[in-house]
C-alpha cells in the first residue's frame, strides 16, 4: 500500500508517539457499546488503540483516499464528509444514545468545529480533542488572564473543561510548528438556559475591544436593549465571569422573532 502524504491544505500532522497515544487512550477509556465518533483519524494512529477497546467506531474523514482506506475496516463506520457539515444529532439518533466525540481536530479550523459541536452539544456525553496548545490554554482560560476570551465564555457556559497533558512537536509526522494539549469537555448535567444567539451576540460586542472598559462596547449594548441592570461597566470583558454574562443574556431575553409582512 502506497504512503500517505500529509496534506497541508486539510491540516493533517499524524500522530507517532506511541506514549502520548497510551495517554489519550487512557483518557478516553472508550468501552464496548458506547457510540464512540472519531474527527479526522487519518492513518489511524488513534484509532486502532480505541477501536480495539470499543470494537466499533465511527469515523469522519474529509480526505477521500484516507476514507477509502478505512472502508476497508469492517469495525468503522465512515462518514467522508467535511465535520462541519455532519449531523450529529443524525448520527446519536442512528446509534440510539448519545455520543462520545474524540480527535486530533485540524488545528486551521478547530474553533468552527468546537462552535459546530457546541450547537449540538445535547446529544455528546463527552469530548476529548487533541488541539493547538494555545486554543486548549484560551479554552480552560479563567477570568483575569490574557487567554480568556470569547471562546473560554461560549465553551464554559455549556462544557466543564479540562485541559489534561501537552504533546510536543516531536511527537507528529510532520512536525507542527505550534505545541499542542489534549483536552476534556463534559456538557454540563444543567447548563443555564438562555438563548444561544443572544449569548453569542452579547459575548461577541463584549470582546470586540478587549483593552477598553465595557462601558464603550457591552455599556452600548445595554443599552439599546433598554436593560435596567446592575452590571459593572467599570470592567474590562477579560475580568467578566461567565455567570454574570449569563445573567445579563437571560435579563435580555431571547432574539425577537422577525415580523412578517401581513397580506
Amino acid at each position: 500500500m502506497k504512503q500517505h502524504l500529509a496534506r497541508k491544505r486539510f491540516g493533517q500532522h499524524f500522530l507517532t508517539d506511541i506514549a502520548i497515544l497510551e495517554d489519550i487512550v487512557r483518557a478516553i477509556d472508550p468501552q464496548p457499546g458506547e457510540a464512540l465518533v472519531e474527527i479526522g483519524p487519518g492513518l489511524g494512529a488513534m484509532t486502532d488503540p480505541v477501536v480495539a477497546l470499543s470494537r466499533q467506531l465511527t469515523v469522519v474523514e474529509l480526505d477521500r483516499d484516507l476514507a477509502a482506506r478505512l472502508r476497508k475496516r469492517p469495525e468503522l463506520s465512515v462518514v467522508e464528509s467535511d465535520v462541519l457539515k455532519v449531523d450529529f444529532r443524525a448520527l446519536a439518533a442512528a446509534a440510539g444514545q448519545k455520543l462520545r466525540i474524540i480527535g486530533n481536530l485540524p488545528y486551521n479550523i478547530s474553533s468552527p468545529i468546537l462552535f459546530h459541536l457546541l450547537d449540538q452539544v445535547d446529544v455528546v456525553i463527552d469530548q476529548h480533542f487533541m488541539l493547538q496548545k494555545e486554543v486548549v490554554d484560551r479554552m480552560a482560560a479563567r477570568p483575569g488572564c490574557k487567554d480568556f476570551g470569547r471562546l473560554s465564555v461560549m465553551l464554559q457556559w455549556r462544557y466543564d473543561i479540562e485541559a489534561l497533558f501537552d504533546v510536543g512537536p516531536e511527537c507528529f509526522d510532520p512536525p507542527p510548528r505550534v505545541d499542542s494539549a489534549i483536552v476534556r469537555m463534559q456538557p454540563l448535567a444543567h447548563p443555564p438556559e438562555l438563548d444561544s444567539r443572544r449569548f453569542s451576540e452579547m459575548v461577541a460586542i463584549a470582546f470586540s475591544q478587549r483593552r477598553k472598559m465595557l462601558r464603550n462596547t457591552l455599556g452600548h449594548w445595554i443599552e439599546a436593549q433598554g436593560l435596567d441592570t446592575d452590571f459593572d461597566l467599570q470592567r474590562r470583558a477579560e475580568e467578566v465571569p461567565v455567570e454574570d454574562y449569563v445573567a445579563l443574556a437571560q435579563l435580555a431575553g431571547p432574539i425577537p422573532a422577525p415580523e412578517t409582512a401581513g397580506h
